[in-house]
């Protein structure tokens, strides 16, 4: 029995390390390729960062030398090589065409406001979810749980600069309780000023969670173990958070990973509308003047932390459950 025993745990941990290496190797690919695609594409797009920066009096010499600074006169495969060395060597893009700082340092000076305006609204999110989850799992079929469900079915449709917009109609100009826009001084100041752009992404991810997380509290209250719980006499307060919950989370934490990435596209808008000088603001800025080099390294850097949390994301599942394989 003994010999038995420890070749199937093993087989278990040889599994669990294949499975692993195979999602490493399956994050690096894509990562391989959002580079690649990356600096295609921005190519693709109409505009001449040289004509951009030198203006519409600028002589085809003056283009021409700045063709050959910008290293856009050499073959696409020798600028890829380029790319890729200084992507890989330094982790940056280049630097920027229009004030010629390092792309990773204008993106490292702007990160923190958008990482903390992520975690914000990611915290949001769970907690109202969360919430709006349980209310309507142990009212079903009641009013809390219809007016719950038609939540979802509203918001769904409603773009996310609209809902920013009138958040800060009511919240900020009509009842004065959050600032219009712009990040406040220290840690106070910072978080009361990032609640409402907050506010405004969560509400964006809180729909589905609400109708995945409660789909399967309703699924976990109606199994036999819940059953047997019930007729043991164990109180309802300790079955729905210690047991129900606990079965009801990995689905939910599985597509809050997947959407992860409208997470952050949402950040990046909802910057805009309220005036924060971070990830999106760059962003924007730097399509509007063509800086390519920013533009690749924020769409670099937020791919990498859409495939780097997914993978976590995945991880935690296998953590949680054996059973998922990783799979969605």
């Amino acid at each position: 029995m003994k010999p038995g025993k420890t070749l199937t745990g093993s087989m278990g941990k040889n599994g669990s390390y294949r499975w692993l290496l195979t999602a490493l190797l399956r994050a690096v690919a894509v990562i391989v390729c959002v580079t690649i695609a990356v600096f295609f594409l921005i190519r693709i797009v109409p505009g001449d960062p040289a004509k951009m920066i030198l203006g519409e009096y600028g002589t085809p010499e003056a283009i021409a030398d700045m063709h050959h600074t910008l290293g856009l006169d050499l073959p696409l495969w020798e600028q890829f090589l380029r790319f890729a060395k200084t992507l890989f060597t330094a982790g940056d893009t280049g630097s920027s065409i229009i004030s010629g700082t390092s792309t990773r340092a204008l993106i490292a000076e702007r990160a923190p406001v958008t990482l903390l305006l992520i975690i914000l609204a990611c915290t949001i999110a769970v907690v109202i979810a969360l919430l709006l989850s349980v209310i309507a799992a142990t009212n079903k079929d009641k009013l809390p749980d219809h007016l719950i469900r038609i939540f979802p079915t509203i918001t769904l449709g409603m773009p996310i600069f609209w809902v920013g917009i009138l958040l800060i109609m009511l919240l900020s100009v009509r009842l004065h309780w959050f600032p219009v826009g712009g990040v406040g001084e220290g840690w106070r100041g910072t978080l009361y000023s990032l609640t409402l752009p907050a506010v405004t992404v969560a509400f964006s991810q809180i729909p589905t969670l609400v109708r995945s997380l409660r789909a399967q509290m309703l699924e976990v209250l109606e199994s036999d173990f819940v059953v047997t719980l019930r007729a043991a006499r164990i109180p309802a307060r300790i079955i729905l958070f210690k047991h129900v919950l606990r079965n009801s989370a990995l689905p939910t934490l599985m597509l809050l990973g997947v959407n992860i990435s409208y997470l952050i596209g949402g950040t990046l808008v909802v910057e805009q509308v309220f005036g924060i000088k971070g990830i999106g603001s760059l962003l924007f800025t730097s399509i509007a003047k063509r800086d390519f080099p920013v533009i690749q390294g924020i769409a670099l850097y937020c791919a990498v932390s859409v495939v780097i949390i997914s993978l976590l994301t995945e991880i935690i599942a296998k953590w949680l459950d054996p059973r998922t394989d990783g799979k969605r």
